[in-house]
């Protein structure tokens, strides 16, 4: 057989053990070819390494296999966990990805719908949680698209993710259950969908709980590490403390433990510190960060199940709006009760 930078399709069909005809069926027309074929053609290209021409296959056949995933920021470990789910899952059913790096630019992001646009991409995958608010964009007839991480406001794109309200809730009860009683939730916002379900789990778990909204400090952030560094000096300017800080996501909560330290108290001795997301960071802390954990690769291929349903099932009737996947708590070394109580 040739190398993999040289297989043919003759190559795909002895191993799959099927005609030319079935593979050129399978790679142009999939819905035509029986889905036990399909499998057995995805796994020959898989094990060859053949490719195909998909962009020129585009031009000419008016259909593609490239699916656009278009992110705001590459670095997240958010989405290069989510992505390896993506990409298995595309490439076992024989579509490309090809990566949008928005940079949380608008002009970057238009550049990339014009060009999905104009080749007819199979399909889209959201990570920015928005669209470009501009008449081109609306004008743009776009593919199948499907939302991740944080929902678009238009309820007519489906979303995968964590269940944001379930996972507020879970890690609020963790600080409640340890004794926390006057907690502060960092991180409050208009601008991000996933974190005011955050906000709405907590207020669940505390209305469970009858704290007084007195009891409950909410501060305003965007999910930096500078917020939260921000939310801590902030609560010392009122002189106002809670027992414990339920941060939005991981990086609040490194600038809350950072800030903590730097006035020369201890988490969680002095104060507990939770996050969200559980990104590498959480483990490197000291001590390491009770979090909430997205099943990042899990979302990544429910996603792509989704988008590939809506593409090759074009006029049955629409998936559901929502797919909301259960987080874990994972606990370690930043909760404990709150001082002047019994420790455990």
């Amino acid at each position: 057989m040739a190398s993999k930078d040289q297989a043919t399709i003759e190559d795909v069909a002895r191993i799959a053990g099927v005609s030319i005809a079935t593979i050129s069926r399978a790679v142009h027309s999939p819905e035509r070819v029986a889905k036990s074929t399909l499998k057995k053609v995805n796994q020959a290209i898989l094990v060859t390494g053949y490719t195909t021409n998909a962009m020129a296959r585009s031009l000419r056949m008016g259909r593609s296999n490239i699916i656009l995933v278009l992110a705001p920021d590459i670095g997240d470990p958010n989405f290069s966990s989510t992505l390896i789910g993506i990409e298995t899952e595309a490439r076992a059913r024989g579509y490309a990805i090809l990566i949008g790096h928005t940079q949380n630019d608008p002009a970057r992001a238009i550049d990339y719908l014009r060009y999905i646009t104009s080749h007819k991409a199979a399909g889209l995958i959201l990570f920015t949680g928005r669209l470009p608010l501009t008449d081109a964009v609306s004008a743009m007839p776009l593919p199948p698209t499907v939302a991740v991480f944080e929902p678009v406001r238009d309820v007519t794109y489906p979303y995968v993710g964590v269940d944001d309200r379930a996972g507020g809730r879970k890690v609020t009860e963790h600080l409640l259950a340890a004794g926390h009683r006057k907690i502060a939730f960092v991180g409050d916002t208009q601008m991000r969908i996933a974190y005011q379900r955050r906000r709405a789990g907590f207020d669940l778990a505390m209305d469970a709980a009858r704290i007084p909204h007195e009891d409950r400090l909410i501060i305003d952030g965007d999910g930096s590490i500078e917020s939260g560094r921000h939310a801590v000096e902030l609560q010392f300017m009122r002189d106002v403390l809670p027992t414990a800080f339920m941060c939005v996501n991981d990086s609040t909560a490194v600038g809350v433990m950072n800030a903590l330290a730097a006035r020369g108290y201890s988490v969680p001795l002095d104060f507990s510190v939770t996050g969200f997301d559980d990104v590498p960071q959480a483990t490197y802390v000291s001590p390491a960060l009770t979090t909430i954990r997205q099943p990042r690769s899990i979302i990544g291929k429910a996603a792509i199940q989704r988008l590939l349903t809506m593409i090759e099932d074009q006029g049955d009737a629409p998936p559901p709006v929502e797919e909301l996947i259960a987080p874990d708590l994972i606990l370690r070394g930043s909760v404990t009760t709150p001082p002047n109580t019994e420790r455990r």
